[in-house]
């Protein structure tokens, strides 16, 4: 960082809205939209992120772990695994979901490069593990994200990333606009202000291609979700994968 050059980070607002949501979110396994069990996510991202990993001893970083399912998923099959999340509240959650203390977590805000680069310089270089964040975020904040995925992969590391594809903005608009009003479970992010955004397929490798890195891998796979319609099916939105890594002629240091 230059000096005098301003750091950026999640606005309060945001900040706040997440708190509210994950203060009021039951700890009962799947009462929250996305948390479905890790057989039908992580497992499943896993089949294509564990044969590209370069480097398995690294530690592995949940970067948006909420309330810890799929991280401790993970921590059973890596041996030092951190999720992180920019609500306390989240991490409050997924601490004492963990009695065990299987992973660590810790409140990280992912926009925040100094903070990041703390987390890279304890941990050293990092996989970096992230599912469905870059629509949540702010469009501000998207890059600033994507840079701190960088950061943590340093020279070795390798990311995966999963993201609601375009094709699942109508979907998510056909449950928003239901004659019964959205889902139960849809309705608490909308009832804090989170509204989840378009992050268009070109955008996504665009944004992370800005940060230095490159496609390894993609694919597409459905964005499970612990919500079913009316007639008992389970709500699955569209989504992309990508693997991600640092050209091989970078040299070494963090982004």
């Amino acid at each position: 960082m230059l000096p005098g050059e301003t750091v950026m980070s999640v606005t309060s607002k945001y900040l706040d809205a997440w708190e509210g949501f994950w203060r009021e979110a039951p700890d009962e396994a799947g009462a929250v939209l996305w948390d479905a069990e890790p057989a039908l996510t992580a497992a499943r991202h896993l089949a294509h992120f564990a044969a590209r990993i370069d480097h398995p001893d690294l530690p592995l970083v949940d970067l948006g772990c909420g309330n810890g399912t799929q991280t401790r998923y993970l921590a059973a099959r890596y041996a030092r695994v951190t999720g992180v999340d920019l609500s306390l509240a989240a991490v409050e959650h997924a601490r004492s979901q963990d009695p065990d203390g299987e992973a660590r977590f810790e409140q990280l805000d992912a926009t925040d490069p100094k903070a990041v680069q703390a987390l890279h310089d304890r941990l050293g270089d990092a996989n970096v593990y992230v599912r469905g964040v870059l629509h949540q975020c702010e469009p501000a904040d998207r890059q600033p994200l994507a840079d701190a995925v960088a950061t943590l992969l340093g020279r070795d590391g390798r990311a995966f990333v999963v993201e609601l594809a375009e094709a699942a903005k109508p979907v998510l608009m056909g449950l928003a606009q239901s004659p019964q009003g959205p889902p139960p479970k849809l309705r608490p992010v909308f009832a804090h202000g989170i509204a989840p955004g378009e992050v268009s397929d070109a955008a996504l490798v665009r944004h992370f291609t800005e940060a230095g890195l490159r496609v390894v891998a993609e694919g597409e796979l459905p964005l499970v979700t612990t919500e079913y319609t009316p007639d008992g099916r389970r709500i699955e939105l569209p989504s992309r994968w990508l693997v991600l890594a640092r050209p091989a002629s970078d040299g070494a240091g963090a982004h």
